[in-house]
């Protein structure tokens, strides 16, 4: 156990960030620096709990309490092992994943949780910045060899844990860069893209090739990567899109969240001087309440937009964990992103019935508010008003894979939420294809898209020798403790 007594006498206490008008100025990450010796402390308030529910909470398998103990005995290389030991990536989730581990903590019964997304985020950058993390190259090759389709957090644990394994690893990614979503939907300020690229060059020394700007089905087919590879992970997410097919929709100005951000982050990889899609000076619209919405938000600020506005259809959540959602589930619970600290509204049970403009030009959306009776939204009579909005964002969040190709080509099947059908062990009803993240499981979180790219390369290694020392952390099948 780290301080026996830590949990009583230490406090929560998180980073703080940077003062909005100073970040604003630029894309760089929020935080400010947290020093090891108060990161330590945090550590130490960690329980060391009889069934520690943080393991639950995360499909990784996290072992959390051990790394926080040995964060409080300074024994941060120790610290790093573990964490590697179920985590591919501990600098994306560390910055990206919503800590459904914390909600689940014990300690959160009763008081704050442990602030375990902190620790783990402090330990791999520590590892970085003292050179801990080296390349792991296998010691022999199997003579096998694996094709990856997509490059997400995914695609990228199957590919590096086959390469570990022996295996020959080509990753392809129709974008002209590696990354996924990681890369092009992610914006800078959530995290810079200097911690995917030096995690791309660990796995390139690693023996991992990548294929940029391939896409599969129209540059190479499926029937070629069969006959070249012995096996194919696809793991091509969940990029379907939802849309809102009301009056005005084919206005210009009316957009995608995912046709908005991948600009943005090609300025800051130096690609353009603007990016096409640019919400400086512009009255901005964002419906969809969730994280994407978030990252449009923070992005709009940063492009000098004159207002945004977020719509969520949802009512306004509570402050406090609802009866319904009892501990260690991940409470619906009223939150506020880095984003939503930086200005613009946010307007809760609201449904947007109609896009306005003239001459093929957006100029606002008519909205109407509403009530949830039943777990259904009646409009509200005599609510119904005119918002203002030169570009408006849809952050509705996604349907499943773009699976049209895949279907044609390989007769894979498809589920009734338009996922790819696999079994427990990730395989297809297409002998040697596995199914990997969210185009078998649908739209979730990146713990997850890690936990099962390295279930599946496990399946993969067991498929094509028999045997695998590969970890296989969870079944297709598995859901989450969360809500």
């Amino acid at each position: 156990m780290a301080d026996p007594r830590g949990f009583l006498t230490t406090p929560s206490e998180t980073p703080t960030r940077r003062p909005v008008d100073l970040r604003l100025m630029d894309w760089r990450e929020v935080y400010e620096p947290f020093a090891g010796e108060r990161l330590r402390d945090q550590a130490g308030r960690c329980m060391d709990c009889g069934i520690p529910f943080c393991h639950n909470g995360c499909p990784l398998g996290n072992l959390i309490p051990e790394w926080n103990d040995l964060v409080w005995r300074d024994d941060w290389r120790a610290a790093s092992e573990r964490l590697h030991a179920t985590n591919n990536f501990p600098e994306f989730t560390g910055r990206l994943c919503p800590a459904p581990c914390e909600t689940s903590c014990v300690l959160g019964i009763n008081a704050e949780p442990v602030t375990i997304k902190q620790v783990e985020v402090s330990i791999i950058d520590r590892a970085w910045d003292s050179g801990w993390v080296q390349p792991q190259p296998a010691e022999m090759s199997t003579g096998k060899a694996i094709a990856v389709v997509g490059s997400g957090p995914a695609g990228l644990a199957a590919a590096q844990q086959l390469a570990r394994a022996g295996h020959t690893v080509v990753v392809y990614e129709r974008a002209d860069r590696i990354g996924g979503l990681l890369r092009y939907g992610i914006p800078e300020f959530k995290m810079e893209k200097a911690h995917l690229d030096r995690r791309l060059r660990q796995m390139s020394q690693e023996g991992v090739k990548f294929r940029p700007g391939v896409e599969v089905g129209v540059d190479v087919t499926m029937g070629d990567l069969r006959k070249r590879y012995d096996a194919i992970v696809l793991a091509i997410g969940a990029t379907q899109w939802r849309d809102l097919a009301i009056p005005g929709r084919e206005l210009a100005g009316v957009h995608q969240a995912m046709e908005y951000l991948p600009g943005a982050n090609r300025v800051q990889e130096g690609d353009i001087d603007t990016a096409p899609l640019d919400a400086a000076g512009k009255h901005v619209v964002i419906i969809g309440g969730g994280d994407t919405g978030a990252d449009c938000l923070g992005t709009a600020h940063r492009q000098g937009a004159a207002s945004v506005t977020q719509l969520e259809i949802l009512a306004t959540p509570p402050d406090a964990r609802p009866t319904g959602q009892p501990w260690p589930t991940y409470p619906m619970t009223y939150r506020v992103s880095s984003a939503h600290e930086e200005g613009g509204d946010r307007v809760f049970a609201v449904s947007t019935e109609e896009f306005v403009g003239e001459s093929g030009v957006l100029e606002g959306l008519r909205i109407v508010d509403v009530e949830w009776r039943e777990g259904r939204p009646i409009m509200v009579e005599g609510s119904a008003r005119v918002l203002r909005a030169d570009l408006v964002l849809l952050a509705m969040g996604f349907t499943g894979p773009e699976t049209v190709i895949l279907q044609d080509e390989l007769d894979v099947e498809i589920d009734g939420r338009g996922a790819l059908v696999r079994e427990d062990d990730y395989s297809t009803s297409v002998d040697g294809i596995f199914v990997a993240g969210d185009a078998g499981r649908g739209q979730s979180l990146i713990v997850w898209a890690i936990a099962e790219g390295r279930a599946a390369a496990a399946s993969v290694d067991r498929y094509l020798t028999g045997k695998s020392n590969l970890p296989s952390p969870i079944p297709a099948s598995a859901r989450p403790l969360t809500v």
